[in-house]
């Protein structure tokens, strides 16, 4: 074949892959792309982390990839909660959540984005630490540490890796704290 002739055909072929037309499935474009979702990952899934699990599931925008308890039995029921949430919101196998009985093997999943943290409180720095040096946007319940040494750890940690960071702290927002603030500020209690 000669040059002029090889040419003319890869032209017309490359033409030919542009023209036709592709067939590409709804969901990958849109609001709900799977680019547009955030994976996260519930470490914890205990009584707090049960009802962590259930408040972040609700967004539409947010698809769970893993759990992780060293209690078995908690992250099996962690699993079923999500798959059967997915199953009542009409996404039955949405994604096949993964059990991880370390949450250092959880962390190296380049698909989780982030992580909620609903361990005992004496195991929320250490997690979390290593969550932000993992690149892991974090959800963490309170108290963040034990100590002053291991705030200043995590603070460190999370402002030397950019992730997003926030705690827990429902008893500031919740409805019934509120009313009873609005209560105390507007002397409807007395002094």
């Amino acid at each position: 074949m000669d040059r002029r002739k090889f040419l003319k055909t890869s032209g017309i072929a490359g033409t030919g892959a542009i023209v036709v037309p592709t067939i590409i499935p709804s969901f990958v474009m849109g609001k709900n792309a799977p680019s547009n979702m955030v994976n996260i990952a519930q470490i914890g899934c205990g009584r707090m982390g049960r009802g962590d699990l259930g408040n972040v599931i609700r967004h539409e925008k947010v698809r769970f990839m893993g759990v992780c308890d060293l209690d078995s039995r908690r992250m099996k029921d962690g699993k079923k909660l999500i798959m059967d949430t997915y199953a009542t919101m009409g996404k039955p196998n949405a994604v096949n959540v993964k059990m991880y009985e370390d949450y250092r093997e959880l962390l190296q999943n380049k698909d989780i984005d982030g992580v909620v943290i609903s361990t005992p409180d004496h195991w929320h720095s250490q997690p979390a630490i290593e969550a932000a040096l993992a690149g892991k946007n974090i959800y963490l319940q309170k108290p963040t540490s034990l100590t002053v040494k291991e705030g200043r750890q995590l603070s460190d940690a999370v402002h030397r890796s950019g992730v997003i960071f926030q705690i827990g702290s429902q008893q500031r927002s919740a409805a019934q704290f509120r009313y009873a603030c609005e209560l105390v500020r507007n002397g409807r209690i007395g002094d």
